[in-house]
């Protein structure tokens, strides 16, 4: 009997069969790069857009490019609480993948109006102390991200700031001593204490709303201080360019704790970069994305901490910086 038949026939459904695996192959392949995350945004505004800057970049260095594999949708709460947990709400009734979260009343206001959404932060206060997971190393829920310094170094921002200014004496400073996150009081704890060390006056203004940040501002006086010290508040930072073109119409030397406040007209900063934070938020985001728990992504901590002078500011305000300090500084604006 003539074999060849059947040979031909058991060939050709073999070709079949493996063209409809490669068909298929290539069909779930085209979907999964089809597939477009969505990312839920919400910050209290001001220079902490510098990490939605670093997100993005570094989302792409790992392959993701916005618009194609993921779209970003920002809630600037602009230091409002409120706006911040109806901005939670909004978007996991919205059914996003993933909310990126930054600041400490921000973030507790998006874990305390959800309930199943994950959640990737950037926090410059302990996230274990604020209650956010269980500790760095197994955070426990469905939080988890970058921790980065800034209360902390409170009390060594305001020591450079009196080696800035040699004769400074007194120090204003604007933040809310009812504010969600406790960051601000203790903050404002660690300045008072040090400044009471370099015999400086501490001048503490109480803001609980934007509104009367603005009002304070207003009201603030020619002579009234040497210059104007940030504690970290997010409310105060989500209006940091006021206060910086406020101050130096009042020839009024700032010292702040990011750097792009500096490119801006801060007179200097002392701390992390947020476009750093941002960029290392990229890899959580990216693997929270695509299947990883967030309970089984440890925090890391951005500890690179820099010094920034603006030497255009200082010429504007009459003022010499000492040869000193600005060989200490990693970056000088000219």
């Amino acid at each position: 009997m003539d074999k060849r038949p059947w040979i031909l026939g058991f060939r050709l459904i073999s070709v079949c069969l493996l063209a409809t695996v490669i068909l298929a192959s290539v069909n779930f392949a085209d979907a999964q790069q089809s597939k477009v995350y969505r990312v839920g945004v919400i910050l209290p505004g001001g220079a902490l857009y510098e990490a939605i800057g670093g997100l993005k970049d570094g989302l792409k260095e790992l392959g993701l490019e916005e618009g194609k594999q993921f779209t970003l949708t920002i809630r600037d709460t602009k230091g409002d609480p409120k706006a911040a947990e109806e901005a939670a709400r909004n978007f996991e009734r919205e059914k996003v993948n993933l909310i990126y979260a930054l600041a400490l009343p921000v973030i507790t206001a998006a874990k305390g109006t959800t309930t199943n959404i994950p959640i990737v932060f950037g926090v410059g206060s302990d996230p274990v102390a604020g209650g956010l997971v269980e500790s760095f190393a197994k955070p426990g829920g469905r939080l988890t991200g970058v921790h980065f310094l800034v209360r902390d170094l409170a009390a060594k921002r305001l020591e450079i700031l009196k080696e800035i200014l040699p004769k400074l004496r007194r120090v204003l400073t604007f933040y809310d001593p009812g504010s969600r996150s406790p960051v601000p009081a203790e903050a404002a704890k660690l300045g008072r204490e040090e400044a009471k060390r370099l015999k400086l006056i501490f001048i503490e203004r109480h803001v609980g709303s934007v509104e009367e940040l603005r009002k304070a501002l207003q009201a603030l006086k020619p002579g009234e201080a040497d210059a104007y010290f940030y504690t970290p508040d997010a409310m105060v930072l989500g209006q940091a360019q006021l206060i910086i073109e406020t101050a130096n119409a009042q020839k009024l030397p700032t010292m702040f704790h990011e750097q792009s406040l500096v490119a801006k007209g801060a007179l200097a900063s002392y701390g992390v970069s947020y476009y750093g934070v941002g960029r290392l938020s990229a890899k959580y985001v990216q693997r929270v994305l695509t299947g990883t728990h967030p309970r089984d992504l440890r925090v890391e901590t951005v500890d690179n901490v820099e010094l920034v002078i603006n030497l255009k500011t200082a010429k504007a305000l009459g003022l010499s910086i000492p040869p000193e300090v600005l060989a200490r500084a990693n970056k000088v604006i000219k």
